[in-house]
């Protein structure tokens, strides 16, 4: 929602959309920091994160892009509401400069999730380093368009980035589909592999069939639909991504396997280099 508020300030010349962009994206900075507070359990756990950097670190990284992110995308949303009022030239050039942050850093900040789980010994998100990053991001991007299409923005545009991140969303449905190796089977079979599947559905093949027609068509209701459906979908893909997070773990012998693949992988590599040799 930041990004796409500051395309719509600096490209797309779209008062309304960037107001409303810009306050969607302050109140995803303050949710997602009482979401991390409550996974921690109390406030000083996620300030104990900020008192050092560690950049080798995904958590600590998106600790403080969080923090960072937060603090801008409010002090852009704050200079947004007060030259609602008041037109002070000082708050107009800190809204620019804050949005100018904001934005910079939701780019890295949307696909945090997938990059934080990917960092893990978990076989199903290990599996998955490459493409879960984007994954998320493309889930993060059709659900803030979403979010801004049921606000009453109907702008083209935000209808062209629903459909790419649908389409991509489709496409990585399809890829893990293909896949059999025995780290993903959380995300087709039980309890997870259905709310994987069910999100999949809901954020790719439904929402791009809805506005690809709606497009066409011209329909508003068909462009709701597709915006309730990724919304749904991304919800959907989240916890299901969780779960079968949980169901990965169960197995003691995937882990083990992934580590012997991981040492064996140099030495098929020096083979041919040996033959040569």
């Amino acid at each position: 929602a930041a990004v796409i508020g500051a395309m719509a300030n600096w490209v797309g010349r779209d008062p309304e959309l960037r107001r409303t962009a810009r306050l969607v994206a302050a109140a995803g900075g303050i949710i997602s920091t009482g979401l991390l507070v409550a996974d921690l359990g109390r406030p000083a756990r996620f300030l104990n994160m900020l008192r050092v950097f560690k950049k080798q670190s995904a958590m600590s990284v998106g600790a403080w892009t969080l923090a960072a992110f937060s603090s801008f995308s409010g002090a852009t949303a704050f200079a947004e509401l007060v030259t609602d009022h008041f037109d002070f030239a000082p708050v107009r050039v800190l809204g620019h400069i804050s949005e100018a942050f904001s934005a910079a850093l939701g780019l890295p900040f949307h696909n945090y999730t997938g990059v934080l789980i990917g960092a893990t010994a978990i076989p199903v998100w290990n599996r998955n380093i490459n493409t879960l990053p984007i994954h998320f991001g493309m889930s993060g991007v059709n659900s803030a368009v979403a979010i801004l299409e049921l606000l009453g923005h109907n702008n083209t545009a935000l209808n062209l980035l629903g459909i790419g991140a649908s389409a991509f969303e489709t496409y990585e449905g399809l890829h893990l589909e293909q896949r059999s190796e025995a780290a993903l089977e959380p995300l087709k079979h039980g309890l997870s592999g259905w709310i994987t599947r069910l999100g999949g559905v809901l954020s790719g093949p439904a929402p791009l069939s809805l506005r690809l027609a709606a497009q066409i068509s011209g329909s508003q209701k068909m462009r709701r639909a597709a915006c309730w459906a990724a919304i749904a979908g991304s919800l959907l893909t989240r916890y299901g991504w969780m779960q079968a997070g949980k169901s990965s773990a169960q197995d003691w012998r995937l882990p083990l396997e992934a580590a012997a693949e991981s040492r064996a992988e140099p030495e098929r590599q020096q083979i041919p280099e040996l033959k040569r040799a």
